[in-house]
C-alpha cells in the first residue's frame, strides 16, 4: 500500500476531527452542552451520530475478519447488532429519554432513590466502556501498522490523542458533529471500492473465484506463523516447511501433512503452492470448545452451537446498556425524538452491514494467507492492492485507511465521553469543565495503558466481551427499572452484581486462561446464555423478597417514563 496516500487520508480524518471539535468549543458554554448537547439534537443528525459511534473497528475490520476466516456461515453476526435496536426502540428508547437524566447511573438513582445502586452503575459503565475501548485502540494499531509498520501502540496513541482532544473542546456538541461526519464518511470508504473490487472478481477467470469455495491459496504463497497454533487439514497437504511441525524441525523440507491436526509452532515459515486449501488454524493450546464463531457442526457441535447463541443474546441484549449508546438518546428534544432516532439508525446500521461481509467473502478468495498469520481483520485494507494494484488500488486502499481511522475516532470519542462523564460526575472532587476535560483524559489513558501490554485479542472478540457484560448487568436493571415497579435497590443492586459481576469474572477467567477445557471453557467465554437470565432471576427474586423497599416516589416516576412529555408536565404542574 502506498504510505504516502494511506497516511494522507488518515491525516485528513485526523484533522478534520479537530476541527469539529474546536467547532464544538465555540458553541459549547454550559455542563448540559457539555453532557447531552443541551438535549437539542434531531432525529436524523443524532441517528447519524449515533450509527457513527456504533459501528466500530469490529463492524469496519472485524465482521470481515470473520467471514474470511470461517466464510459465509459468518453472515449472521451483523443481526445481533442491528437487532439490538429493535429491543431498544420497543422498550427503551422513550422512557430513558423521558427520564431526564444525564447518564446511566443518573437513570438508576432516580428511578430506585439509592446512592449505593448509583455507586454500583458507575463502576459497570466504567468497566463496559474500558472494555469497549480496548479493541478501538487496538485495531487503530493494526491499522497504522499495516500502514506504514509503525510499532502496534502508536495507532492508539494517535486515537487517545485526537479523541482526548476532540472530547475535552466541546463535549456532547463536538462529538455530536464528529461522530455524524465520521458515519458517512465510513460508509462511502466501504462502498466505493466495493464496487470496484467486485467488477474485479467478476471479471476474473479463476474457476475458483466463488464466494462459497474452500478458501485456496490461488499463487504460490509463503506464511511465517507469529504465533503457536493447530491446523486442522481434511485432506493429505503438501507443504515446505521451515520451522517445527509435530514436535520435529525441518529446514526448507517438502513435508506432506496426512488428513487430521498438526501442531504447528511460532515462526514456522510455510511454503504452499498455487491452488492448495487453505488449513484451518487456531491458536495453541486448544481449549477443546472451538471459537464461537465456528459454524455448529463437527465433533463440538453443541459447544459451539452454544457459543453462537451466547453471542447473539450478548449483541442482542448487551445495546440498550452500551454507555456511549444510551447516552445519546439523552440528547434527543423528547421521547418521540428518540424513537424517531432509533428507527433511523436502524436503516443506516443496516445499511452499513452491507458491506463488510463483501470484503470478507472477497478477502477468503484473493487473500486467504490471513486466515493463518491471525491478520484476518487486515483483509479490509489488503485487498484493493490485492485485487486492483497501480494508483486505483492504492486509492482506494488509502480511502479505507481513513475510513478506518474513522470508525475507531467515532466509537472511541462516544465511548470517552461516556466514560468522562460518570468518572466527572461520581469520582473527580471537583465540578466544572476543567475537571471533566481531566475526566475526558483519565477515561482514555487507562485502555490506552492496557492496549499497549495486551496485543492478541481479535477486535471482534474483545467487543463481544463488552456486550456480554452490558446484557448481563444494565438490560435488567433498564427493563425491570422501566416497565416493572415492584423493582427495589437491593434487588437491582443483587442483580447489578450478580449478573454483570458473573459475565465479567467468567470473561477475566477464560481470557486469564484459567477456565478448564470442555463445557465449562465455552460456558465463561461465552457466558450471556446464562448471566443475562441469572441478572434478571436475581434482581425478581430479591426484590419480591423486600417488597418494604420500594421507593416511594416510584408511581410518580414511572408516570414519568411513560407518558408524554405535554401529559407528564402538567401532571407536575398540578401536583406544584
Amino acid at each position: 500500500m502506498n504510505q504516502t496516500y494511506a497516511l494522507t487520508a488518515v491525516a485528513v480524518v485526523v484533522l478534520v476531527t479537530l476541527l469539529l471539535g474546536a467547532l464544538g468549543l465555540r458553541i459549547s458554554r454550559t455542563t448540559s452542552d457539555f453532557y447531552v448537547a443541551s438535549r437539542t439534537v434531531g432525529p436524523r443528525l443524532n441517528a447519524a451520530a449515533i450509527s457513527g459511534e456504533y459501528l466500530s473497528a469490529a463492524s469496519f475490520l472485524g465482521v470481515a475478519g470473520l467471514v474470511l476466516l470461517q466464510g459465509p456461515g459468518m453472515l449472521w453476526y451483523p443481526v445481533g447488532y442491528t437487532a439490538g435496536y429493535v429491543v431498544l426502540l420497543a422498550l427503551v428508547a422513550a422512557p430513558l429519554r423521558r427520564s431526564g437524566a444525564y447518564t446511566l447511573p443518573d437513570f438508576a438513582e432516580a428511578r430506585l432513590e439509592s446512592r449505593t445502586v448509583r455507586r454500583i452503575a458507575v463502576l459497570f459503565v466504567v468497566g463496559v466502556g474500558w472494555l469497549y475501548l480496548l479493541p478501538q485502540l487496538q485495531g487503530a494499531g493494526l491499522t497504522l501498522e499495516v500502514l506504514t509498520g509503525a510499532p502496534h501502540w502508536a495507532g492508539g496513541l494517535v486515537v487517545a490523542g485526537v479523541v482526548s482532544l476532540a472530547v475535552a473542546a466541546g463535549g456532547m456538541r463536538s462529538i455530536t458533529f464528529v461522530q455524524a461526519f465520521q458515519y458517512w464518511l465510513k460508509l462511502t470508504a466501504l462502498l466505493v471500492p466495493a464496487f470496484f473490487l467486485i467488477a474485479a472478481w467478476a471479471g476474473d477467470g479463476a474457476p475458483r473465484a466463488t464466494f462459497d469455495a474452500p478458501a485456496v491459496f490461488r499463487e504460490a504463497t509463503s506464511v511465517t506463523l507469529a504465533q503457536d497454533v493447530r491446523l486442522s487439514v481434511k485432506e493429505p497437504l503438501a507443504v515446505t516447511v521451515t520451522g517445527q511441525v509435530d514436535g520435529r524441525s525441518h529446514v526448507a523440507e517438502p513435508l506432506v501433512l496426512a488428513a487430521g491436526e498438526h501442531a504447528v509452532r511460532a515462526h514456522a515459515r510455510l511454503e504452499f503452492a498455487p491452488d492448495t486449501p487453505v488449513p484451518d488454524a487456531r491458536e495453541e493450546p486448544g481449549a477443546g470448545a472451538g471459537t464461537w464463531s465456528e459454524p455448529p457442526s463437527g465433533e463440538l457441535r453443541e459447544y459451539r452451537l452454544y457459543a453462537t447463541y451466547g453471542l447473539i443474546l450478548a449483541t442482542f441484549l448487551g445495546t440498550m446498556g452500551l454507555p456511549h449508546v444510551a447516552v445519546r438518546f439523552y440528547t434527543s428534544p423528547n421521547g418521540r425524538a428518540a424513537r424517531r432516532t432509533t428507527l433511523a439508525v436502524l436503516g443506516l446500521v443496516g445499511a452499513f452491514y452491507l458491506l463488510p461481509p463483501v470484503y470478507g467473502a472477497l478477502g477468503r478468495i484473493y487473500a486467504p494467507e490471513l486466515a493463518l498469520t491471525g491478520d484476518a481483520d487486515a483483509a479490509v485494507l489488503v485487498l484493493p492492492e490485492r485485487m486492483l494494484g497501480g494508483v486505483l488500488g492504492e486509492l482506494l486502499g488509502a480511502l479505507l485507511a481513513g475510513g478506518a481511522f474513522a470508525a475507531f475516532l467515532s466509537t472511541a470519542s462516544g465511548l470517552t465521553m461516556a466514560v468522562a462523564g460518570v468518572l466527572h460526575q461520581d469520582v473527580l472532587p471537583t465540578r466544572g469543565v476543567r475537571s471533566f476535560r481531566s475526566a475526558a483524559l483519565l477515561a482514555i489513558l487507562v485502555p490506552l495503558g492496557v492496549s499497549v501490554a495486551v496485543t492478541a485479542v481479535p477486535v471482534a472478540d474483545a467487543v463481544g466481551l463488552a456486550f456480554a457484560v452490558s446484557a448481563s448487568s444494565f438490560c435488567p436493571l433498564l427493563v425491570l427499572g422501566i416497565w416493572w415497579r415492584g423493582l427495589t435497590p437491593p434487588g437491582a443492586v443483587a442483580g447489578l452484581v450478580t449478573g454483570g459481576g458473573a459475565a465479567l469474572s467468567a470473561v477475566l477467567a477464560t481470557r486469564a486462561g484459567l477456565a478448564p477445557t470442555g463445557w465449562t471453557h465455552t460456558m465463561l467465554a461465552w457466558p450471556a446464555a446464562w448471566s443475562v437470565p441469572l441478572g434478571f432471576l436475581t434482581m425478581v427474586v430479591v426484590s419480591l423478597a423486600t417488597r418494604s423497599r420500594i421507593p416511594a416516589g416510584t408511581a410518580a416516576t414511572l408516570a414519568r417514563l411513560h407518558l408524554p412529555e405535554v401529559v407528564a408536565g402538567d401532571r407536575a404542574g398540578g401536583r406544584r
